[in-house]
């Protein structure tokens, strides 16, 4: 039998490290940022911020497999990062889900990759959907359900697959602030315990706030302190973001002076 410290071992081994070194990334004669170092630690909420076009989506695309490097490193648990690979979930902004499948069936496709028999695939799709609050509705179609929902299925679908990393384009960016506030709290909710890492793009400030462990600012070199304005980004910073993780704590003077610090590099 287990003990508790050897479950959490278990469930702490299951993130990946993910790393940059001195990369440039973008596509061929076409660098969008550059000298990028950056460590994500297995099982960590990463953020990333930054104004439109410093790099945001590039980054999260090159860490996806979809890009390569056009200099540098990345690694993932030390080895070269090559190709897109199913323990490396990309979630986008509009939902990607299939129309013509149930919500259950969307649920199921990473499963399906993975051979799982069908039934074990539904009991798992079924629960996942459960746990984002979507019991009951199994056998709706996406057209069916709300913009929220639709996210919820999206987030349970990634998850299902059991990534040890979880890439998250602006997923909440459609959604209004009340939906938006509570896909936050569930995302935290439904992670706990996954030990995946999570690298999530956001324009929005307080959301990076609360849900990162860490939140990395990107900008213009010149930003940096390189000169003249430039047409590539570059890493400015990453930061340690306060804790507890409650919405009460927005007012604590650490947090605010860090809240300060990312608009100021967003040149709000």
């Amino acid at each position: 039998m287990n003990t508790s410290s050897e479950t959490e071992r278990s469930v702490a081994t299951r993130g990946t490290r993910l790393s940059l070194v001195n990369a440039s990334l973008g596509r061929p004669g076409s660098p969008v940022l550059e000298g990028v170092d950056l460590d994500i630690a297995p099982g960590e909420i990463l953020t990333v911020v930054g104004p439109s076009g410093c790099g945001k989506s590039t980054l999260l695309r090159t860490l996806a497999g979809l890009l390569p490097a056009l200099a540098g490193t990345v690694a993932q648990d030390g080895r070269p990062l090559v190709g897109p690979a199913a323990d490396r979930a990309l979630v986008f902004q509009e939902d990607a889900l299939l129309p013509w499948r149930t919500l259950r069936a969307n649920v199921e496709l990473p499963l399906a990759i993975k051979g799982l028999p069908r039934a074990e695939r539904r009991a798992q799709a079924s629960a996942w959907l459960d746990r984002v609050g979507l019991a009951g509705r199994e056998r709706q179609l996406p057209h069916r359900v709300s913009g929220g929902q639709r996210q919820r299925v999206q987030l349970a679908r990634a998850l299902a697959g059991a990534p040890r990393a979880v890439l998250m384009d602006e997923p909440f960016g459609a959604l209004d602030a009340q939906n938006r506030a509570g896909m936050q709290e569930l995302l935290v909710e439904v992670l706990h315990g996954t030990g995946a890492t999570v690298v999530f793009v956001t324009h929005d400030v307080d959301e990076a706030l609360f849900l990162g462990d860490r939140v990395t600012l990107l900008g213009s070199d010149r930003q940096a302190g390189n000169g003249a304005p430039g047409t590539t980004g570059t890493l400015l910073a990453v930061r340690e973001v306060p804790r507890p993780r409650e919405r009460s704590a927005l007012d604590d003077p650490a947090r605010l002076a860090l809240r300060r610090e990312v608009l100021t590099s967003l040149g709000s």
